[in-house]
């Protein structure tokens, strides 16, 4: 697939997502999101994408929020559909039923702050910057930012950030609970490859249920939430992969997964 503003590269079931946008900062236009929705379809229904990484191009950001020039012009019904679009896409990433990892490696600012809070897990270069600067604009966010922020951080620490529009550092970030972890920048990429080969290691039928388990119940009360990890628990134990991962355990071997 041949793409204007965004690079998608599949090597040894890792596929590697970068926003290539890097003369004007990875920001987002509706072309990028369109790009965006395509590559997320592929990376769901590509059954040789077992994990995803998901970068900016150059080495100043990640993606350092929307186009300014597309948003000044839209009125109040197109800012509604631009927000459910980057929405859609954005909760495409959060379903996948494969880990996608945050290679944040700039400047993650509005879109890209919520791009990288939409991805399972979050690694940060050491000069990336955080941030909804929204209100700054006179907007707030709209690609789940309000949601999702506090959520990962709690509803005090969100409301400052999303509230004073303030920017903050990958090691309050990391502080915060927003990121895993903060390395070197020129460390950043092989951190998230070196993390994502070592989750691909693992069952991944149990990875897949694990995802699921968490993502949905989030969103359950804990009685409900409770039940359905032993529904999915009660399913993987009926794997040939939880035979196998077992049977390695007490042979003191290492697992040979299937996926079945």
């Amino acid at each position: 697939m041949d793409f204007q503003n965004m690079l998608y590269t599949i090597q040894d079931g890792i596929a590697v997502v970068t926003f290539n946008r890097p003369k004007v900062l990875n920001a987002l236009n509706n072309l990028t999101v369109e790009e965006l929705s395509v590559i997320a379809a592929d990376l769901e229904k590509n059954e040789d994408v077992k994990g995803v990484i998901i970068t900016g191009a150059g080495e100043k950001a990640f993606v350092a929020g929307a186009d300014i020039n597309e948003l000044s012009a839209m009125n109040a019904l197109e800012g509604k559909a631009f927000a459910r679009k980057g929405q859609k896409v954005y909760t495409a990433l959060e379903n996948l039923p494969k880990p996608v990892l945050a290679a944040v490696n700039g400047y993650a600012l509005g879109g890209g702050c919520e791009l990288a809070m939409a991805c399972h897990i979050r690694i940060a270069a050491e000069n990336a910057v955080f941030g909804q600067p929204e209100v700054n604009l006179g907007i707030i966010p709209g690609y789940g930012g309000t949601q999702r922020l506090p959520r990962l951080i709690g509803k005090g620490p969100a409301l400052e950030i999303i509230l004073s529009g303030k920017m903050i550092s990958a090691e309050e970030a990391l502080r915060l609970g927003l990121v895993n972890k903060v390395v070197p920048a020129d460390q950043l990429m092989a951190e998230a490859g070196n993390l994502l080969k070592t989750i691909l290691s693992r069952g991944p039928l149990a990875v897949r249920y694990a995802l699921d388990a968490v993502h949905h119940g989030l969103n359950m009360s804990i009685e409900e939430a409770m039940d359905y990890e032993a529904t999915l628990f009660g399913l993987v134990c009926a794997t040939e992969d939880m035979k196998e991962g077992t049977k390695a355990f007490l042979e003191k071997r290492g697992a040979n997964f299937q996926g079945k």
